[in-house]
């Protein structure tokens, strides 16, 4: 028999200063009212832009804030935990503390289970502890509340890998149901099996997970875009449509990918055996003259801890390098001794003398909240030099997203995702040949990540980037400085996943063969086959099909359970079609991971 939901909300409605930001009271005074409803077990993607109001719906779902209009209902006994962004540990001693202070009271053991395999020190003081003590703290927290129902705001910031790895399986394993709102494309293609879009004031739900979230809103603004020309007003979606440009900018970020595998493929071509942390020194005159930074047998040690080992390397203009890597491995003091904030113990780095560089942080520390969006980018004139070229300030913000109509909005009423917008918008109108981003892609938004992808492409110079956003370094770098923390430095060609696929084993079950199709045989090619039994042979080169095959099918599944009224109607249909997706989606996971372990022996 079909169960009721966990939790609804109808007719929601909340107004937000002079607009309203759900519903209206009426028609005409906004946009429609919102019906949510959480069935037992769900796994969700709350997607939307920076402003449209995601963490305000996650608040509202636990009751934090009170909606001006609807009815929230919560099934008898169901526990309600909300992972806020930024929780406040102003009020607590140690960690510790603030992980007992919850709002169903975790046991003290249940907590320390959780720390001891983040890798938290929960006796840590609460004042000094850094953000990723802190967000560890706060899952920890969480977790050993027990609930029914999960609400994640961005629960993979300030996390390294392994511990992104270790929630990623957690939650692959829980009973409950949970929303999340996340940046992080790989942790909500892996997790979530359907997606709430809040667009505009409305809550559409569709019984897809993220994977299959840009097709879905392609399909929404094109028939938005023809509803409007049979109706002759187009031109009240024009300014939405061109910002967004969804069809187009698809387009070129096919582009820009195809390109990218093209430099990966060079690259390939000047790394030695995987895992010597070395690069071929060519001795080609004009590989050198391009080269800007030149590090020969670095190293670097704190406390009697070898952080670099020896180390060489040699970056060229147009590299996109990226560091990989967790916590404390030695990301940074790589990349501050690589643009000489740092000076290595041992070892030699040269770096080219029109070597100029703009550096973007995760702490966002540049802007003072009384300032103006112009004041921060115009110096409170009209104009902008954009990397030589005079821009009008608010041409430029539309490059970047924004309505030109902020313009002389105060920076402190800005949300956070918009800030950091507003930073990269400053520093890349700097003139520069060298882009350093460590984390960038903290507090943006998806559009604004589709975005940075595109501005990085065009960038007319080398960048580095430190980042645990494993979809983001796929998309844009050449190179993969991979650290494991031993001081070891494995250098790949390719983005995370290749990295990954290096150092993993096939049977841990992380790898994904559409992360390796850039690096191993094509799979319509006839494979070298001396390494291969006749089965292996067969199973590589059909495995591609079957795979499709079964992306097919879940797609089919979807589509069906898109049907809001299936549910309802016929309960038990609806339980076999969604046994049938899930047990495609195992089938197609270890096809997946059967063909990678196919394409690795060829290539080994």
């Amino acid at each position: 028999m079909a169960q009721p939901p966990i939790l609804s909300w109808e007719g929601l409605g909340l107004q937000q200063g002079a607009r309203w930001l759900f519903g209206g009271p009426r028609p005409g005074a906004g946009a429609e009212p919102i019906d949510l409803h959480v069935m037992p077990g769900d796994r969700l993607a709350l997607i939307g832009r920076n402003g449209a109001g995601k963490t305000t719906l996650l608040k509202l779902i636990d009751d934090q804030i009170e909606a001006d209009r609807g009815t929230r209902r919560v099934r008898s006994n169901t526990r309600i935990v909300f992972l806020e962004q930024d929780p406040d540990f102003g009020a607590f001693s140690t960690l510790m503390d603030f992980a007992l202070a919850g709002d169903y009271a975790p046991e003290r053991y249940a907590v320390d289970s959780i720390a001891g395999q983040l890798g938290i020190d929960m006796t840590t003081d609460a004042a000094s502890a850094s953000g990723g003590e802190r967000r560890r703290a706060a899952i920890a927290r969480a977790l050993a509340q027990e609930p029914d129902l999960l609400l994640l705001d961005e629960p993979t910031n300030h996390l390294d890998l392994s511990a992104i790895d270790w929630l990623e399986d957690w939650l692959s394993r829980y009973k409950g149901a949970f929303i999340t709102i996340s940046h992080d494309r790989t942790f909500l293609k892996r997790l979530t099996h359907a997606t709430l879009w809040l667009d505009r004031g409305t809550l559409r739900r569709k019984e897809v997970g993220f994977g299959g979230y840009d097709a879905w809103e392609e399909a929404v603004y094109a028939e938005e875009a023809r509803a409007a020309e049979k109706l002759d007003a187009k031109l009240k979606l024009e300014a939405h449509w061109l910002e967004r440009g969804v069809t187009a900018r698809r387009k070129r970020n096919q582009g820009r990918l195809e390109k990218l595998y093209q430099m990966r493929e060079t690259r390939a071509a000047m790394i030695s055996d995987a895992g010597s942390a070395k690069l071929k020194l060519s001795n080609d005159s004009d590989f050198k003259s391009k080269s800007v930074i030149v590090a020969e047998g670095i190293t670097k040690t704190y406390d009697g801890r070898a952080i670099i080992k020896p180390f060489t390397l040699r970056i060229q203009n147009g590299d996109r390098i990226g560091f990989v890597g967790g916590n404390g491995a030695g990301k940074t003091t790589l990349l501050k001794m690589l643009t000489g904030e740092l000076e290595p113990d041992s070892g030699t780095i040269t770096r080219a003398s029109t070597l100029t560089g703009v550096m973007i942080d995760q702490q966002r520390k540049l802007m003072e909240p009384d300032a103006t969006v112009r004041d921060i980018l115009a110096e409170g004139g009209d104009w902008i030099d954009v990397r030589g070229a005079r821009t009008h300030v608010q041409a430029y913000l539309k490059d970047f997203l924004f309505d030109p109509k902020l313009v002389d909005t105060r920076v402190g009423i800005l949300s956070g995702g918009e800030r950091s917008r507003l930073l990269l918008a400053r520093e890349f109108a700097r003139t520069a040949n060298l882009l350093v981003l460590d984390e960038p892609t903290n507090d943006l938004d998806l559009e604004t990540l589709d975005l940075l992808q595109e501005v990085i492409a065009d960038f007319d110079g080398t960048v580095l980037i430190v980042s645990h956003d494993r979809d983001f370094l796929d998309k844009t770098v050449t190179v993969t400085l991979g650290l494991d923390g031993s001081g070891k430095v494995d250098i790949v060609a390719g983005g995370y996943a290749d990295w990954e696929a290096k150092r993993q084993k096939p049977t841990q079950g992380k790898s994904r063969m559409n992360a390796a199709a850039s690096k191993a045989p094509p799979p319509k090619s006839t494979p070298k086959t001396g390494k291969l039994s006749y089965k292996d042979r067969r199973d590589y080169e059909l495995l591609p099909a079957r795979i499709e095959e079964l992306d097919t099918a879940i797609s089919k599944g979807e589509a069906i359970l898109a049907d809001p009224n299936l549910f309802v109607s016929d309960p038990q249909r609806f339980s076999t079609i969604s046994k049938g997706i899930e047990n495609a989606r195992q089938e197609k996971d270890l096809a997946e991971e059967r063909w990678l372990d196919l394409a690795e022996q060829l290539e080994g």
